[in-house]
């Protein structure tokens, strides 16, 4: 049986079709795109796609330029492919919306848990609501509302956040929280943290001030 549909993106033959063949191993159904404007194009088309597996470097249209338009008008979570390691660059694809980062060589099962993971955290895994200090977060609808209106959040913004409300009044270090949303373990520089959390904070309004800063430890969420 097929889950959900699933985008990739990436103007090497041989890469598409090794990340289709495990998708497709896995019970995924998924379409192909050789450069970012037909990614875009197709995306936009396909109001079933759930999420997006992306190339950085490409042609016609890169990664980068790919993931600004789409988030320009929807929160489908992407992970990004680069040949490169740089933590400029993955700092930037955080900035732009990024849900996860995987390098080049990548090891197609780390791949595979890395899709499953986030698929599972956007999807509607559980019916649960939870309210604490104006703020409701629904995670069967992935909807999040304060004072009666809805928010919109990235996937890794909604995990964020459901993290910090479900440990409210605990102090959490970076590393704790990186392991917990991120899901492993994360060894670049823990601004990733502090870029997602500067976001959330302003899409949140004044209730992003019940995220508190810790110096030297890390955040607090406080209500």
């Amino acid at each position: 049986m097929e889950k959900a549909k699933i985008l990739v993106v990436d103007d090497e033959s041989r890469m598409r079709k090794l990340v289709k063949d495990f998708l497709h191993h896995e019970g995924y159904a998924v379409v192909e795109a050789e450069d970012g404007e037909k990614a875009v194009d197709i995306f936009f088309a396909d109001s079933s796609i759930e999420l997006i597996i992306l190339d950085v470097m490409m042609p016609k249209m890169d990664g980068w330029q790919v993931c600004r338009e789409i988030r320009r008008h929807s929160t489908v979570p992407i992970i990004m492919l680069t040949a490169k390691s740089d933590e400029k660059d993955e700092l930037q694809g955080f900035e732009l919306g990024v849900d996860e980062y995987v390098s080049k060589p990548f090891s197609p099962k780390i791949l595979m848990a890395r899709v499953e993971a986030i698929l599972r955290r956007s999807g509607a895994v559980s019916d649960d609501c939870l309210e604490v200090g104006g703020i409701k977060i629904d995670r069967a609808s992935h909807e999040v509302i304060i004072d009666g209106n809805p928010v919109d959040l990235s996937v890794k913004e909604f995990e964020l956040l459901l993290y910090f409300m479900t440990n409210k009044g605990i102090a959490l270090s970076r590393e704790k929280i990186l392991n917990n949303v991120w899901n492993y373990d994360y060894f670049g520089d823990a601004r990733t943290i502090d870029t997602h959390v500067k976001k959330l904070r302003a899409k949140m309004g004044d209730k992003g001030d019940l995220i508190k800063t810790i110096w030297g430890i890390g955040y607090k969420f406080e209500a």
